[in-house]
Order: C-alpha cells, then structure tokens, then sequence
C-alpha cells in the first residue's frame, strides 16, 4: 500500500514541477527567489506545491498581482515558503549526510540544524534579499538573523517529529539511496511547513519578514523608448506589497526575547518527545 502511494505521489509530483518550473517564469512577476522557492517547495511536496502556487501567487489575470498577493494569508505563505525552501534544503542534505555517515541522533540534529540554518540564513535570505537592506550583505544578515531563527526551529521541530516517528516503520527510510527516505522527507518538509506558518503569521504582522513580492519589468522613459525591445531596454520595478519588513513598528526587545524563548521551547518539546517514544 505504500509503495503504491509513494508511486502516485512521484507520478503527481513530476507534472506538477513541470507545470511551476515553466509558468513561474514566463507569467508570474513574482521576486527571483521566491519563484525558486516555489520550484524547490514543489520538488518536495508535489501537488501541493502547485496547489499553494496557483491559490497564492499566480497572477490570475494581467496586471493585478500586486493587489492579489496582498491579502495576508499570501504574504504568509511567501514567508513560510521562503523559509522551509531555503532551510528545508539545508535540513534534508544533513539528514542524507547523517544517515550515509550513521551518525548518532544528537550529532545527526546538530548538523541538520547548522546547514539548514546556515544554508536559509546566510544564503536564502540574507544574500537573495540583500538589495532590501540598501544592498548591504552585512546589513542584510544583521535583518534577517531573527526572523529566519524563529521560523527555523518551528520547522524544524515539525520535521524531526515527523521523519523520527515515521522512518522507523517505512522500511529502506533511512538509506538516501532509496526512495523511501525522500518521500518521508518530503512529509516532513510538508509538516514542517504547518509547523512554521504561524510564527511566520507573526513575523510579517510585526514587520519582521517580507511575503509575496511584485517586480515587474517597466520601459525606461526618454527618447530611446521604443528603439529597442521592450525587455532590454527595461529596469526592474519592485512594488511595495510584500515588503512590509521595510516599514512599520516592530515588537519591543522583550517580546522578540519572549518569542525567541517560545521557539526554542517548542523544539525542546520535539526533541524530548522523539527521544523518549520515537
């Protein structure tokens, strides 16, 4: 019966990237690293992937998706997705490593937690939305470094819940090799995605995380218009919608400090719970 379900998700699965890798960059004017967000989230979680695309970011019609993605359920989704793209791919490669190396539970967390983390932080956030912090790399990573540590350890903490209690009884789940293990993988990244939604809720409410984006390609006015396609001639117009991190009131010191601590406490739970039954 698993096997059969494993086949029918790769069987949805491929269309499904298919279909997002080609739309994504010929119709939809969404930001470069959230479009590869999509692809990579798609990757892993199939249909569903397309599923939150088309719901969430595909301009429905011509002209409009600065006004579509600006409902918050969607620029949560942005934010989330963001997050378990960049830190998802950190987590599952240490896990591939763990398992290759047989590496004991603690270290085997220790080194999803750092790649992913690293990964997420140092790359998928920091450097791709650089130009946010005035292009200042430095500055950028200063920005995103609590954010993009909440919404790690609540992924994280759906993650190892799911991949511990459910690789023991799928048979070949923790040979990389096989895929058995990639498909408990892509369940975990799908929890793991419930898991940090709602922290990811919060840290746009507070101005502390970018969603959804708009950058549209918009003709360079002067006496050279018209001279020359329409695309060469362009210059990369970023709407406003979904960079409510760059304005607006953020939290007090001791909130951030008192959710920072809820975080971790919620990993805490995980880890114990998968310690002492998994």
């Amino acid at each position: 019966m698993l096997a059969g379900a494993m086949l029918m998700w790769w069987i949805l699965t491929v269309p499904s990237l298919l279909f997002v890798t080609i739309d994504i960059w010929r119709t939809t004017p969404e930001s470069p690293v959230l479009k590869w967000a999509f692809v990579i989230l798609t990757a892993f979680t199939g249909p569903l992937g397309a599923f939150f695309y088309v719901l969430g970011c595909r301009e429905p019609v011509p002209g409009v998706h600065e006004a579509y993605v600006a409902a918050r359920w969607r620029q949560v989704l942005g934010s989330t997705m963001h997050c378990v793209a960049g830190d998802g791919i950190g987590i599952i490669v240490g896990a591939a490593i763990g398992a290759q190396l047989a590496l004991s539970f603690w270290s085997d967390f220790v080194l999803e937690y750092t790649l992913g983390f690293g990964f997420g932080w140092a790359f998928f956030q920091a450097f791709a939305m650089r130009d946010s912090a005035g292009g200042s790399y430095l500055t950028s990573l200063k920005m995103t470094f609590l954010p993009e540590l909440l919404s790690m350890n609540l992924l994280m903490s759906g993650m190892v819940l799911t991949a511990r209690f459910t690789m023991p009884h799928v048979q070949h789940s923790h040979d990389p090799l096989r895929p058995e293990f990639w498909f408990v993988m892509s369940m975990a990244l799908i929890v793991g995605f419930v898991f940090a939604y709602p922290i990811n809720w919060w840290l746009v409410a507070n101005h502390m995380k970018h969603g959804m984006m708009t950058i549209r390609r918009r003709p360079v006015a002067g006496p050279m218009a018209g001279m020359a396609d329409m695309t060469d001639m362009a210059e990369e117009h970023e709407s406003m919608a979904g960079m409510e991190m760059a304005a607006g009131e953020q939290p007090s010191t001791g909130v951030k400090t008192a959710m920072t601590v809820a975080t971790f406490v919620a990993l805490g739970i995980a880890l114990a719970l998968v310690t002492m039954y998994a």
